[in-house]
């Protein structure tokens, strides 16, 4: 009795374990929900799931929303968009909202979208609902040398069309930066720019800036005008700092060469001094060999050295004079 007792609880115990194991791999919860909602799938389906490590619930779920919102979707698409590493539930929400919102989304465009990186939901909200997009501080110079700073909101709508492929909201701020850089430095005065802001606005919205961009843009409106530095005075005073220091190195080039050719003929004068000493130092022994020769007498020597006392006599007399009339 007692063996009896223990194999009936065995077999209990193992029922209860592959009951258990069999609602924990075979979603009939699920299933139930499901079928009750209006989506027709097969246990099968649901067992096939488990097998390609698909969670049931992600695909499900969604489908249900789907087919209660009247968007009728297939299981095999939704669940080759999940492996292909889509986000089913927000692909489902975007193609509700854009059937509610009379946009034509079809599956395919959608999931290219989610699988492309974009937030197809966003974007059908953004398609219904615009939205602003506020520039930076763009610095602009016009003709007459004076800065403008002009900060710009852009009101975009997405374009489904050009989602995939197309620019995001960086190429929209540098287009529109380009183009209020062109209008404000084609304008002859800065002044034209503070009375009429609009046409910035206007001329840059001409050049339709949204082409190839995921986006359609409504309106450009300026924000906010400031004027800024004078940039035509600081160029004019760098150019003249420039040119300044341009003519200080060219004079002190041309002092430079003035000093050499001063060192060049002081040495010059030098070299001639020191040739007259040498020459000089050449008279005692040319008049020494003179006498020794016989070629001058002693009277001759005498009245040469005369000669000499009196040229020196006469210099020392007139430099005396010429110290009297500068001390006068």
């Amino acid at each position: 009795m007692g063996g009896s007792a223990a194999f009936t609880i065995g077999i209990a115990a193992l029922i209860i374990i592959l009951v258990i194991l069999f609602f924990t791999f075979i979603p009939v919860g699920l299933w139930i929900t499901a079928f009750f909602s209006g989506v027709k799938i097969k246990i099968g389906t649901l067992i096939g799931m488990r097998l390609r490590r698909v969670v049931p619930s992600r695909i499900v779920n969604p489908m249900i929303k789907a087919t209660k919102a009247g968007v009728n979707l297939g299981v095999d698409e939704l669940e080759a968009h999940y492996l292909a590493g889509g986000n089913v539930n927000t692909l489902v929400d975007a193609l509700i909202a854009a059937q509610r919102a009379n946009i034509p989304l079809e599956f395919e465009r959608a999931a290219a979208i989610d699988l492309a990186g974009r937030n197809v939901l966003e974007a059908v909200q953004v398609s219904v609902n615009p939205k602003v997009i506020e520039t930076p501080q763009i610095a602009a110079v016009a003709k007459d040398g004076i800065e403008v700073i002009v900060k710009a909101r852009v009101t975009v709508r997405a374009n489904i069309e050009r989602l995939v492929g197309g620019a995001g909201e960086e190429t929209i701020i540098a287009r529109v930066g380009e183009g209020i850089v062109t209008t404000v430095g084609s304008s002859n005065s800065h002044k034209d720019v503070l009375e009429n802001p609009d046409l910035i606005s206007q001329t840059v919205l001409d050049k339709g800036l949204d082409s190839g961009t995921a986006f359609e843009i409504l309106s450009i409106d300026i924000a906010d005008v400031d004027v800024g530095r004078n940039i035509g005075a600081k160029l004019q005073t760098d150019q003249a700092e420039a040119d300044k220091r341009i003519a200080q190195a060219k004079a002190e080039e041309r002092r430079a060469m003035a000093v050499a050719k001063e060192q060049e003929m002081v040495a010059e004068v030098q070299a001639m001094k020191a040739k007259v000493v040498e020459a000089e130092s050449q008279v005692p022994l040319a008049i020494a060999n003179a006498l020794k020769e016989g070629n001058m007498g002693f009277m001759d020597y005498y009245n040469m050295k005369n000669i000499l006392a009196d040229t020196d006599m006469r210099s020392s007399i007139s430099k005396m004079a010429d110290d009297d009339k500068k001390h006068e």
